[in-house]
């Protein structure tokens, strides 16, 4: 609950069904740039989010924030309708210091079970009825909330090497069989990142899963909320996905911060982030497939090489465009930090030959992957997603779209150049891991044909108009108490930002909502009842990388 006075709600959606529908459970009004905000009792977060779901509509908990004020905690639900992603509501629920304890959105959306555990890890916010509630970036012996006001950061942390309690107390046994507790990691499966299963098995049969993360945690919230807005925290979002959303990802932070500040971005920056930006998605589609041939079947000689020789051209490209491979640091709030690179004649043959060499080695990975054999039988009907399921647990990108949820922000939250070309979203009703797999080829089809039509109109555009960036004020102050919430459509799905200004040129609060966090929440659901290697192409099929995960 902001310490001003609350920000006008912009006239992008009406909310007086809402205020009369919450009217019996809201204590007062505290709107957000994005979305009309109703303070509600800790006693009665499910009947509001119950309400909200099933009467409103609002099927999709994108985020959760938890933040610490001199007088209060406070939770902050943000919610969308996978229909209308531009219709949403904030749900802040303040408790008090003394007391930091509300009740658990949890048996609302399934999705809050993570987030509230990271609620809970990194500021100290208990959940009443919470079927979980334990650290799950940091150990369990971890002394403190390392995003509290009060967390001694220099304290030392000692962590005990206790006697590991007994694995197959609660394993899961029917009828008598046998069942054995498996560690799967920590260890780093292809070049997803550093993570950690628990599977408890009967034979060769799944029969619990519980995924670890945290072996990558380095509170990148805390280090955007130490960076001012203007120069220090562009850097960061890099870290994030950095295996081919680094572009995606700064867009996520631009994005959010100029609506913040109600900065403009000229239409030639908007072009060349939209070209850059499809550009770095085809960038991390490509290592999806192959890291994931190569976690089915082995296959690195071929599939995996040949993912890496296409990944290489556009990693050229961008090198090009950015002086870097991997940390490309391209995007600034009001457009990009320069033009595009000369000649540019030879930059726009560069990538058309690329495009024009696209469909046949798509052709390639069908003829390799998807028409193989070996690779259908380990794909076709194993690691099933349904809908609903999806949308229960907050998932997006090719994971949702592939189990047929129809939501895309490039097309549903217009931003960029999206609106102004033409594309088409990929979606699948199988929701198995060939159908993701099959998604993500489909989506490197449709990026291409953004890019070409981003050529065509960089080509032609007035070289007395490639206005790259907006005059932006040399420092940012957003007016002390704002707060928003913004996200774009990355590689793996929907990552968002939220954002509370201070007053200062250092945000409040920073929170990162990753899609890869809420997407591998969901890999229980695809893997029970399968075989171990089933659990591992679903695993490989949700294109998880560790650094967006854990942050």
């Amino acid at each position: 609950m902001s310490s001003q006075s609350a920000v006008e709600t912009p006239d992008r959606s009406t909310d007086e069904p809402l205020t009369e529908l919450l009217a019996p459970y809201t204590v007062a009004r505290d709107n957000h740039h994005n979305a009309p905000g109703f303070v509600v009792r800790p006693d009665e977060v499910q009947d509001v989010l119950f309400a909200l779901r099933d009467e409103a509509g609002f099927d999709h908990c994108s985020c959760v924030t938890a933040e610490e004020y001199e007088d209060r905690f406070e939770s902050i639900y943000h919610l969308k309708k996978y229909d209308d992603p531009t219709d949403e509501v904030s749900v802040v629920v303040p408790t008090p210091r003394s007391d930091p304890v509300s009740q658990s959105a949890e048996p609302v959306y399934r999705t809050a079970d993570w987030h509230e555990r990271e609620a809970y890890d990194l500021v100290g916010i208990e959940y009443d009825d919470h079927p979980n509630l334990r650290r799950i970036l940091l150990p369990e012996t971890w002394q403190g909330h390392p995003m509290g006001r009060d967390y001694n950061q220099d304290k030392p942390q000692v962590v005990t090497l206790e006697s590991h309690a007994n694995p197959l107390e609660d394993d899961h046994q029917e009828g008598g069989s046998d069942t054995m507790f498996l560690n799967i990691g920590p260890h780093h499966p292809a070049t997803h990142g550093v993570l950690h299963i628990e599977a408890v098995l009967d034979g060769e049969q799944v029969v619990g899963v519980e995924p670890d993360p945290g072996y990558l945690h380095r509170c990148e919230e805390q280090c955007c909320q130490n960076g001012t807005y203007r120069h220090e925290i562009m850097p960061y979002p890099d870290r994030w996905d950095y295996l081919g959303g680094q572009l995606l990802n700064e867009w996520c932070y631009a994005r959010t911060a100029e609506d913040l500040a109600d900065l403009d971005v000229p239409e030639y920056a908007q072009v060349i982030r939209t070209m850059s930006g499809e550009l770095s998605r085809i960038l991390a589609h490509l290592l999806a497939i192959g890291t994931f041939a190569l976690d089915i079947i082995g296959e690195f000689t071929v599939v995996f090489m040949y993912a890496i020789r296409d990944r290489e051209i556009v990693q050229n490209i961008l090198e090009d465009l950015t002086g870097q491979r991997l940390m490309f640091n391209y995007l600034r709030l009001g457009g990009v930090a320069w033009d595009l690179p000369e000649p540019r004649e030879a930059f726009f043959e560069k990538i058309q030959a690329f495009l024009d060499d696209l469909p046949g080695k798509i052709d390639e990975y069908h003829d390799l992957l998807t028409s193989n054999e070996i690779f259908q039988l380990r794909c076709v009907d194993t690691g099933v997603l349904d809908a609903e399921t999806a949308k229960q647990y907050g998932t997006t990108g090719p994971v949702a779209r592939a189990s047929g949820v129809d939501y895309d922000l490039r097309r549903d939250d217009p931003y960029g150049y999206y609106p102004e070309l033409d594309w088409d979203v990929v979606t699948a009703e199988e929701g198995d891991n060939y159908a993701r797999v099959l998604c993500r080829l489909r989506e490197i089809e449709q990026s291409a044909r953004i890019v070409e039509q981003c050529v065509d109109l960089l080509e032609d555009w007035p070289e007395d108009d490639r206005e790259i960036q907006s005059n932006v004020p040399r420092t940012l102050r957003p007016e002390d108490g704002a707060e928003i919430y913004r996200a774009v459509e990355a590689a793996k799905g929907e990552l968002g930002i939220y954002i509370r200004s201070d007053g200062t040129d250092e945000p409040g609060r920073f929170k990162i909502r990753s899609p890869c966090f809420s997407n591998l929440q969901v890999l229980p659901e695809m893997a029970e009842g399968e075989y171990v290697p089933d659990l591992i192409a679903s695993l490989a099929s949700l294109d998880i990388v560790l650094g967006e995960v854990d942050r």
